[in-house]
């Protein structure tokens, strides 16, 4: 078959499947297929046999909406390839900018200490590892399967990876940390109808889904972050887009913290809360 006319059917087959990008994932899943970069596929005439047998396989394993990356095994985040799968949250491109948040802050101090809590695929952390070469790095994660997945990524890093809940984790490190970063779950248990399929039916329950608001893994992490941060230690993390006012809160409300900002993502949206424990 003709390469051009099966990325046609494909992505017509995943358009009607409601996927968000058909266009998109039917070329990545065909140079997934054909183990060749996403520029060289205008240049592939035919498929084997072989080739569209598996190409259909994983077009079908998506339109029943297995996430792209557990198809493929990969998911880029920021400079870095993250090895992903059953068991682990997929890193979304939203969260490259709260990463990017912690990287840039990290990166104007001397021999900064930085905490990723929630880390579930290292995502952060390695980022963090990767872009600030001078920089101490811990992670931490609660749920075993993802454990597993961020023991791989972040394997030669130097980053010091703990099996741990965020809300007793490094003791050993309070008033010691420049930067606290973290991707806490934050859907309210009420939203889960509305949560897209991808995520509700492959994600760990553990990384999606916080309380009737979906803010009490925040509320964690304020107290937490209070602990382990320096005085003017600052500390980041991402929310709902609908928790713009009520994430900040969490932090204004105790008393803690000075100079409380909400971000907003390249779409618009509120998206990550910073905040600097007060001297």
């Amino acid at each position: 078959m003709r390469a051009s006319a099966a990325r046609r059917a494909a992505a017509a087959r995943l358009r009607e499947a409601g996927v968000a990008s058909p266009e998109r994932d039917a070329d990545l899943l065909l140079a997934h297929v054909l183990d060749v970069p996403l520029g060289r596929l205008p240049l592939v005439d035919d498929l084997s046999e072989d080739d569209q047998g598996q190409y259909d396989a994983l077009l079908a394993r998506r339109a029943a909406r297995e996430p792209l990356q557990h198809l493929t095994g990969t998911a880029a985040f920021r400079h870095v390839e993250l090895a992903v799968g059953p068991g682990v949250f997929v890193p979304r491109p939203e969260t490259e900018l709260l990463a990017g948040w912690a990287i840039d802050v990290a990166s104007t101090l001397s021999s900064p200490v930085v905490v990723d809590l929630c880390t579930g695929s290292g995502a952060i952390a390695r980022s963090v590892a990767d872009e600030v070469p001078g920089a101490e790095v811990h992670a931490v994660e609660l749920d075993e399967g993802a454990l597993a997945w961020a023991e791989r990524n972040l394997a030669g890093t130097g980053v010091d990876l703990r099996h741990g809940d965020l809300a007793t984790a490094f003791d050993d490190l309070a008033g010691m940390v420049d930067v606290v970063v973290c991707n806490p779950p934050y859907i309210p248990l009420e939203a889960w109808e509305s949560v897209a399929a991808e995520a509700r039916d492959h994600d760990p329950y553990l990384a999606l889904f916080s309380g009737q608001d979906g803010l009490d893994a925040m509320r964690v992490l304020e107290r937490r972050a209070a602990l382990l941060l320096r005085p003017g230690g600052v500390v980041g993390a991402e929310h709902a887009d609908v928790q713009g006012v009520s994430a900040p809160a969490v932090f204004a409300a105790s008393g803690r913290w000075v100079d409380v900002a909400d971000h907003l993502d390249l779409a618009g949206r509120a998206r990550y809360v910073t905040a600097r424990l007060a001297r």
